[in-house]
């Protein structure tokens, strides 16, 4: 096969070259300057992982448990790795070494450019919308909020959809390899929501294709195709055993699992659920960034109505100031959005224009997905088709945030919209243009011209007197108005590009290098709003995590406790857990039963303290739950003097003598209520039996957060209650070297029964689920880059018999 370089290669050199040189212009200060995004959600991640990290640095070994958030969880997706793992080698080999986590976006500019080529479309309109994947303003947000997971994931759908495609393009050994590359870096990254849509994404791709095809290839020829895919899947899927064992070990006992409250419901709450539900108005974001004010907080300028009001009211120049920093001008459907859903008007124009110049299978792939995205992310906002949902399909009622849908409908919008004017500029077909232009434009004209026509009501203006909210208002009005006249022009340029290369008065570089600059230029500008030079630190992670005096006074204690910071509250900052063993923390799949405690207990006993304690009375004794937690140390601000030491904390394990007997979940946790927690103990007899309470003293003696140790000295046979989380899979208890039944008591607490006499206890957390899969994970990834090769060779030596 003879390669022309400057027709075969230069281009996409070319084009790899501005992919890269846009992440690195963008995020100079990450690539060239070693500071970091700063990333809230990222932050208090590293808080809850510090303890597992520490433990691998310091052993080399995984710490399979952390005792610091919750009371204790697995630490499966708190911080996991596997000895032998190459994805991370992957990920950095075809990243070209750009830094975690903006090299998911060049990632995904390589990922789309590789498919548009591959659906016949020529490299400087492929390079159009491949930036505008990567740089639209959801990957940018996500970025900025830390949900670098969700954007590593988002990035993959064009690598996997790309192996997809390929298969059925005769090229099914490639085509799998690169479907199994790219599904198994996207469940590295763990995010399920993401692969599910993913999942959905690819189904509505191969029934498109076999009503296209069945006649004109056969049903063989097609099982074939589908045989080579699933054999791609299935490679991924084992070069994830580890992580997708140890997740479906945990998922039933986490928050996404079923409930264990009687009266509860499994999975998510609906509402909770649906919380972040996009409105049927807010897709008007894909036209105008600005349609509902930008983010829950947005700078607002001099001279705007709401700086007018503000200081004609008397208020003093810093207090205008703060206000105009973070004015709350999102008058949308979502609890607070840190800004609009945006992928460049111009993609959305050129995706409209395919209702009648993309090839039909394209434009019905890329259509339903865009349809079907846009009708789950509006979620509640659409709640007979979206509840449905939530009720029927497998696996859906475990996800929250559906409007993260919307990731589908940036993947199809610039995908279709790169087919479309590939297309239009081979027909020289002026029709669709003229019809795209009077809808897309048509629209824009109005809501320029009629903004006047909406409310522009927020749910924030409660708080705000009547003469402030009126001057928001009309900041609202104006901004959705001037964004609207912003996206026409940018229209109609792109119009006036597309006209002249149809009439060849432009070459389609020129038309290519035209739009580039403009979709460029706008999401630059528009995301500059939401992620830039302020957004980036030298080390954020040192201020946030600075040792207070407070946590020096704790720090004097070596013993094994569990502290409470009031003023993180129970779902924390990740600060407590970076240094101690906590009872708050932060994670997205909580277990169930510590999830019930907080929601029933705990939240309810922490309130009563703290209104106790403002009035000078410390109940420390009217906290009975928090103390069966063994909550030593009660954090009330910063200082020394802020830490409170907590008398009648259980302490690590007793030994109750009184023995409270149980039927159900409910009435367990009812029981919890009421008992004095240090004397006496709850146990579920229709699931553990009838069980007699002891005597005696337990000394913990050692931790490691895969092994805890205790003498027992005990004077009668009985229960011992230990503060640690009960989870039944993995912990092994022996008492002397002889394993033993863990008991759960007090809803979630672990128990054993230690005989009379003086033993030593020792759990020991294993889970087959990471012992067993650790070795044939490693293998299925080397299996599928031997894969990848083959599938290279085969169709570079294929092509060559083609010649």
């Amino acid at each position: 096969m003879q390669l022309n370089f400057q027709k075969d290669v230069l281009p996409h050199l070319v084009g790899i070259a501005i992919f890269y040189a846009i992440v690195v212009v963008y995020f100079a200060p990450v690539v060239l300057q070693d500071q970091v995004i700063m990333q809230g959600d990222i932050l208090k991640w590293e808080g809850s992982a510090k303890e597992a990290i520490d433990y691998r640095a310091a052993t080399g070994e995984e710490a399979l448990w952390t005792n610091s958030v919750f009371g204790g969880m697995p630490a499966y997706f708190v911080s996991l790795e596997f000895a032998g793992d190459i994805t991370t080698f992957l990920l950095s080999l075809i990243t070209l070494g750009l830094p975690h986590p903006v090299n998911s976006l060049f990632l995904g500019m390589v990922a789309m450019y590789a498919l548009m080529l591959t659906f016949g479309v020529r490299p400087v309109f492929a390079i159009i919308s491949s930036i505008a994947f990567s740089m639209s303003s959801y990957n940018l947000l996500s970025l900025a909020a830390g949900h670098n997971a969700k954007i590593w994931a988002v990035s993959l759908i064009p690598m996997i959809f790309l192996g997809i495609h390929l298969a059925f393009q005769k090229k099914k050994l490639l085509g799998a390899g690169i479907l199994a590359l790219g599904l198994l870096l996207q469940l590295k990254f763990n995010h399920v929501q993401i692969t599910y849509y993913t999942l959905i994404i690819s189904v509505i791709y191969v029934i498109v294709r076999l009503v296209f095809d069945w006649k004109k290839e056969g049903f063989s020829e097609l099982a074939k195709t589908i045989a080579f895919l699933a054999l791609g899947a299935t490679l991924a899927v084992g070069g994830n055993i580890g992580r997708i064992a140890t997740a479906m070990e945990y998922a039933p006992y986490s928050t996404r699992g079923k409930a264990t409250l009687e009266s509860a419901s499994a999975g998510l709450d609906r509402d909770y659920a649906f919380s972040w539900s996009n409105g049927k108005l807010e897709t008007l974001t894909f036209l105008v960034p600005n349609f509902y004010g930008g983010g829950s907080s947005t700078p607002l300028g001099e001279n705007t109505e709401s700086e007018k009001a503000l200081r004609s009211n008397g208020l003093d120049p810093a207090q205008i100031n703060g206000f105009l920093q973070g004015a709350p001008t999102y008058w949308g459907d979502q609890p607070f959005t840190g800004g609009p859903i945006y992928g460049g008007v111009i993609l959305v124009f050129l995706a409209f224009i395919g209702i009648w110049a993309a090839p039909k299978e394209s434009l019905y792939t890329f259509g339903v997905i865009i349809i079907l995205s846009l009708m789950l992310s509006w979620g509640k906002n659409l709640s007979w088709f979206n509840y449905l949902l939530f009720d029927i399909l497998p696996g859906y009622n475990k996800f929250r945030a559906v409007s993260m849908a919307l990731g589908m409908t940036l993947f199809a919008v610039p995908a279709l919209a790169g087919i479309s004017l590939e297309r239009l500029y081979r027909s020289k077909d002026f029709k669709p243009l003229y019809i795209s232009a009077a809808s897309v434009g048509g629209i824009l004209l109005l809501l320029a011209i009629g903004a006047g026509i909406f409310r522009f009501e927020g749910a924030a203006d409660s708080g705000l007197p009547d003469w402030l909210v009126n001057a928001l208002r009309q900041d609202r009005e104006s901004m959705l108005s001037a964004s609207a006249w912003r996206s026409l022009a940018l229209v109609a340029a792109a119009f006036a590009l597309i006209y002249f290369a149809l009439k060849n008065k432009i070459s389609d570089m020129v038309l290519g290098l035209g739009i580039f600059a403009l979709v460029t230029i706008d999401l630059w500008t528009v995301n500059k709003h939401y992620l830039n030079d302020s957004s980036f630190q030298g080390n954020p992670s040192r201020t946030y995590f600075a040792e207070t005096p407070a946590y020096q006074e704790i720090a004097k204690d070596s013993g094994y406790f569990r502290v409470l910071d009031l003023t993180e509250g129970l779902t924390s900052t990740g600060k407590s857990p970076y240094r101690f063993h906590s009872l708050g923390g932060y994670h997205g799949a909580k277990m169930r039963r510590y999830q019930d405690l907080l929601d029933n207990r705990l939240s309810f006993e922490l309130n009563d303290f703290v209104t106790k304690a403002k009035e000078g009375n410390f109940d420390f004794a009217g906290i009975p739950t928090i103390n069966m937690m063994n909550t030593k140390y009660i954090i009330a601000g910063t200082a020394a003097n802020a830490v409170f030491e907590n008398p009648e904390a259980n302490g690590p394990a007793w030994v109750p003598s009184q023995l409270v007997p149980v039927g159900t979940n409910q009435e367990e946790m009812d029981e919890l209520g009421r008992i004095d927690t240090k004397n006496q103990a709850t146990l579920n007899t229709a699931e553990f039996g009838e069980i007699s309470a002891g005597s005696g003293q337990i000394t913990h003696t050692s931790y490691a957060p895969n092994e805890l140790k205790y003498q027992a000295q005990m004077n009668q046979e009985g229960l011992v209650v230990f503060s640690e989380i009960y989870y039944p899979q993995g912990w092994t208890a022996t008492i002397d070297g002889k394993e033993t039944e863990i008991l759960r008591t007090n809803y979630l607490l672990r128990g054993l029964i230690v005989p009379a006499g003086t033993h030593e206890i020792v759990f020991k957390f294993e889970p087959k689920s990471y012992t067993a899969t650790k070795t044939p994970m490693i293998i299925f990834q080397y299996l599928i880059v031997l894969s990848l090769i083959g599938g290279i060779v085969f169709t570079i030596k294929d092509k060559n018999e083609r010649g």
